[in-house]
């Protein structure tokens, strides 16, 4: 089922959870032990990660594959870096027959070594990405990323809403958000969307902030903005009860900012997990879902 097709027809907020694969073979026990105990959420779909230059292909398509049969609606993430034509269709091909009926098309990280160069790739953005899937698998699902506040490497907020315009233009069914703490720049994105005549739904993720060294580290890949305050009060809450008062107060804010994002009208919450369970379950339960 197409995940765009399941977020229309939703008829009360869903959650959505995002997986990574893990690094290790020998962490798989563990990592679907997670995956069960968060089976609790019902989640409308699940996503895992796609390794920068599809380092972690296979680990996607198998981990992918295995939620897949255990009867979750699966999302496979798919980059532009490294990405051929040829590797592109195959991977598409390999999802299908495995039961995953939808991916979430992204431009992706450039390599870390080396001098990249986009223009030098088939696939230069995810609207890219986008059109060849569309074209090649037409009755694929096709998610993509939007950002509240503009991409790092983005000039401008105008810029930023028009590359997001153009993915959804190539033919994606939906979006997800990148993580965020201001619900006024949800709401401003889906705004401008609209007023684009873009209709399609956009699900805000929520990264549960779990300890400074997690946010850091998700801040300085993805470029988000904290607002001063939030950060005065993770760093008091550690000044005084250390790991566990910072987890607290995340904990305390997640709820807040999912309660307000369903106030204005937000279809559902897309969970970004970091493999973590007992922290979802949590925010789930004060929120009442």
């Amino acid at each position: 089922m197409q995940i765009g097709t399941l977020i229309q027809a939703a008829k009360a907020p869903f959650f959505s959870l995002e997986f990574f694969p893990p690094s290790d073979e020998a962490q798989l026990p563990g990592f679907y032990a997670t995956v069960e105990q968060l089976r609790a959420l019902d989640p409308l779909f699940v996503s895992v990660t796609y390794g920068a230059g599809g380092a972690r292909q296979h680990s996607t398509l198998a981990v992918t594959a295995e939620l897949a049969r255990r009867g979750f609606t699966t999302m496979a993430h798919l980059t532009c870096v490294g990405a051929e034509p040829g590797n592109i269709a195959a991977f598409l091909k390999e999802l299908r027959a495995a039961g995953v009926g939808n991916v979430l098309a992204l431009r992706g990280d450039p390599p870390k070594t080396g001098n990249w160069d986009w223009k030098q790739g088939y696939f230069q953005h995810a609207a890219d990405l986008v059109a060849f899937t569309r074209e090649h698998e037409p009755d694929m699902g096709i998610g993509v990323a939007a950002y509240p506040a503009p991409h790092p490497e983005s000039r401008s907020f105008a810029l930023d809403r028009r590359y997001t315009e153009e993915k959804l233009r190539a033919g994606a069914d939906f979006a997800v958000s990148q993580l965020f703490f201001d619900v006024r720049e949800y709401e401003a994105l889906v705004e401008d969307l609209r007023a684009k005549g873009l209709n399609v739904p956009v699900v805000p993720g929520i990264l549960p902030i779990q300890s400074f060294d997690s946010l850091r580290r998700v801040l300085s890949l993805c470029g988000a903005n904290i607002p001063g305050k939030l950060y005065l009060s993770l760093e008091e809450a550690h000044r005084k009860g250390g790991a566990e008062a910072v987890r607290d107060a995340g904990l305390d804010f997640a709820v807040r900012q999912i309660c307000q994002l369903l106030e204005c009208g937000a279809p559902g919450i897309h969970l970004y997990t970091l493999n973590k369970g007992d922290l979802c379950l949590q925010i789930a339960e004060e929120v009442g879902m």
